[in-house]
């Protein structure tokens, strides 16, 4: 018996896989240092920050003005410092806030967050701390909320609580 090689079809070779595909958002645009302004937000040291201070100085003779950063973690709280010379760029993270109407709480502290369009997506954990503990007691006592989910570079938390006013 002779093997013969398999013959493929056009449509077969043409066929493409778009599953893993995503828009093309990027996370970060650049910005000029002196652009940026107090209460915006930049990524330092890898992390999205808002900016809580900023000062610019003037160097020597033949030197560049200097901006001095100093910005708090949007997820973690922590604090971050950086200077760049003010003509140069810097990452400035996109930054997204949403609202949703909360269902219910799992065992393993997954929230089950109803969006505007009816979906339901329960990948966001209660988030730690006093507003983990807020969302849960309020839960609990039947009350109906709107939680404020922040998004920016791949992470994601909930950051504030409101009363859901139909």
């Amino acid at each position: 018996m002779i093997d013969l090689p398999t013959t493929t079809t056009m449509s077969e070779e043409l066929q493409t896989d778009f599953e893993g595909g995503d828009a093309g958002a990027s996370k970060v645009y650049p910005a000029q240092c002196s652009s940026l302004r107090k209460n915006g937000h930049v990524v330092i040291k890898g992390r999205p920050c808002k900016i809580v201070e900023m000062s610019t100085s003037k160097t020597g003779k033949h030197g560049h003005a200097k901006v001095h950063l100093v910005g708090i973690d949007l997820f973690s709280g922590k604090k971050y410092e950086d200077i760049c010379p003010s003509t140069h760029n810097m990452d400035v993270p996109v930054v997204k806030r949403a609202d949703y109407q909360l269902i219910d709480i799992s065992d393993d502290s997954f929230l089950s967050l109803m969006m505007e369009s009816g979906d339901l997506r329960d990948d966001i954990k209660v988030p730690e701390g006093d507003i983990g503990t807020e969302i849960k007691t309020k839960f609990e006592n039947g009350e109906d909320l709107l939680l404020t989910v922040l998004s920016a570079m791949g992470h994601e938390m909930v950051v504030a609580t409101k009363p859901n006013m139909k």
